[in-house]
């Protein structure tokens, strides 16, 4: 079977194995964001990974900060991030723990759309996975406030 044939199928004919579907997310997200992302690409791309009430939670100090709820909420978090981040590569990633919650290191660069600003941070996530969906995201920033001051979050710009 392909890979886009493994993407595609429903959730129960696909692994379940946590590092298989987290591993498929990525790959599905990649494609996602090729396409042009929120607001150009089909959020469909996404949503067979992530169970239908997947609750992300963002730190609130964070322009996107807050809990996201359902693939309505994820595609909503996906807009906003879109319109916070010129540029928000992945460029290392380290699994620290496979099995639910997987926990992943990943380090980022990215710059800021409203100020142009770069920044290199790492972010540290738990991930649940049930059934072979994402059922939780927890992502934990080093420095929220660096990130704010980045994107001018907050900021009088004026």
């Amino acid at each position: 079977m392909s890979e886009t044939e493994t993407m595609s199928a429903p959730v129960k004919e696909r692994a379940t194995d946590p590092m298989a579907v987290l591993k498929g997310m990525y790959a599905a997200e990649f494609r996602y964001l090729a396409a042009g992302g929120p607001g150009k690409a089909e959020f469909g791309t996404l949503a067979p990974f992530f169970a239908p009430d997947v609750v992300l939670v963002q730190a609130e100090g964070l322009p996107y900060g807050g809990i996201w709820r359902g693939h309505e909420g994820l595609e909503r978090f996906f807009l906003v991030m879109g319109r916070t981040w010129e540029v928000f590569d992945m460029v290392s990633q380290e699994f620290l723990a496979t099995e639910s919650p997987v926990v992943v290191r990943t380090h980022i660069h990215a710059r800021a759309r409203a100020t142009g600003r770069e920044l290199d941070f790492p972010i540290l996530q738990t991930i649940t996975i049930r059934e072979g969906r994402i059922t939780e995201v927890h992502p934990f920033y080093w420095d929220t406030a660096a990130i704010a001051r980045a994107c001018a979050y907050g900021q009088s710009t004026g």
